[in-house]
């Protein structure tokens, strides 16, 4: 079996596992209580999301509550961040982004969504348009989770502070954080990670923010996560979050993962045939997914066709996969025509892919759209 939907999830990796595993069967205390083990557990956890943040950024400056998901950190931001006034965001959003930002809307604060370039970047120019005296928000996903488009949020954060040095500045780096090699600049007041997306477990996220940034909690009880999202901590999920995110930054890994997925990329795409496909990735992207289009079939045809094959790939985001529309909403506002917007696949790479996975995967897309395409004459 040929796996190319990390960008859906990845595959837990062992290590992580063998490492996390007593958190479950040995260490599990609750980190709130008041005896040693669980004030011990405490400890622990105060030192991982240290560790984490370390891993973008400075963790004097920053600091990271944990959340169950990435989608969960993105409405922290969204609902947490944006209270008054008018929230930016793009409609290259992830659904955590896109949908938060809408229902913000509903609840009186103006929602505005700035268009996308063809390869699923933001279109710069028009987002800062929508910027002006009231915008308490302005969110920008960092690479686009459909196209691989990877936005400069350091660049766009600084351009949106200089028109309002008060709005606050939030990325969903889901598919950027372990992946792409950069740090935090000052103008990045918060940053959503997910823990699923890099080799560790379901169920665990965070938020990154300003450590001088004073939000309201998201989510009310306990008082865990420095008061911002309260309910129990799942210590075995936020260890191997901690694993994982050291694994994907340890002696330059991050760097070498890069450059080895886009060698995988780039021989995938080589042999992809050009007379079926059309690309829709940018070459700039990031190397951890390349966006197709195939002429005249059906991407969920496709889809299973290439499973009963051993090839198990995308057709866009995960998490949109039952919305009664047809065609993405990222896709179409790419400007992809509809011929082609209803066979897309979304092929994504983990560092654990190889060249020769790339080849046997090219060869089984071309036989079966081949086929497909045949079928339907």
């Amino acid at each position: 079996m040929i796996y190319f939907d990390n960008a859906a999830t990845t595959r837990p990796v062992q290590a992580v596992l063998d490492v996390a595993g007593k958190y479950l069967s040995e260490q599990f205390y609750n980190p709130s209580a008041l005896y040693a083990e669980g004030y011990n557990l405490h400890r622990e956890l105060e030192k991982v999301r240290g560790d984490i943040v370390s891993c973008i950024a400075d963790a004097d400056e920053y600091s990271a509550t944990i959340t169950s998901c990435g989608t969960e950190a993105d409405n922290q931001a969204i609902f947490c961040g944006g209270r008054r006034g008018n929230i930016v965001s793009t409609m290259g959003e992830h659904a955590a982004v896109y949908a938060a930002v809408q229902e913000a809307g509903r609840r009186g604060i103006e929602a505005r969504f700035a268009p996308l370039n063809g390869d699923g970047s933001v279109n710069v120019d028009e987002l800062l348009n929508l910027v002006d005296e009231k915008t308490s928000l302005v969110s920008v996903i960092h690479v686009n989770n459909e196209t691989g488009a990877i936005n400069d949020i350091d660049a766009i954060a600084k351009k949106v502070k200089a028109k309002n040095p008060r709005t606050l500045f939030h990325s969903d780096g889901v598919q950027a954080f372990g992946k792409i090699p950069f740090r935090l600049g000052g103008n990045i007041d918060m940053y959503s990670v997910s823990a699923h997306k890099i080799g560790a477990l379901k169920g665990t996220g965070a938020l990154i923010k300003k450590k001088k940034l004073q939000l309201e909690p998201f989510i009310r009880g306990g008082g865990q996560e420095s008061g911002l999202r309260s309910g129990t901590e799942n210590v075995y999920g936020i260890k191997a979050f901690g694993i994982a995110a050291k694994l994907r930054y340890f002696c330059g890994a991050c760097e070498k993962n890069f450059r080895n997925t886009a060698a995988v990329r780039a021989r995938l795409w080589e042999l992809l045939d050009k007379d079926l496909f059309v690309r829709i990735s940018p070459e700039n992207g990031s190397p951890y997914i390349l966006t197709v289009a195939a002429r005249g079939v059906r991407g969920e045809t496709i889809l299973h066709m290439c499973d009963d094959e051993g090839l198990i790939i995308g057709t866009g985001s995960a998490c949109s996969s039952n919305a009664a529309k047809r065609y993405s909403r990222v896709i179409q506002a790419c400007g992809i025509p509809a011929e082609l917007a209803d066979g897309v696949h979304r092929l994504s790479i983990c560092p654990e892919n190889t060249v020769e996975e790339a080849e046997r995967a090219a060869g089984i897309l071309n036989r079966v759209v081949r086929i497909d395409r045949e079928m339907m004459k």
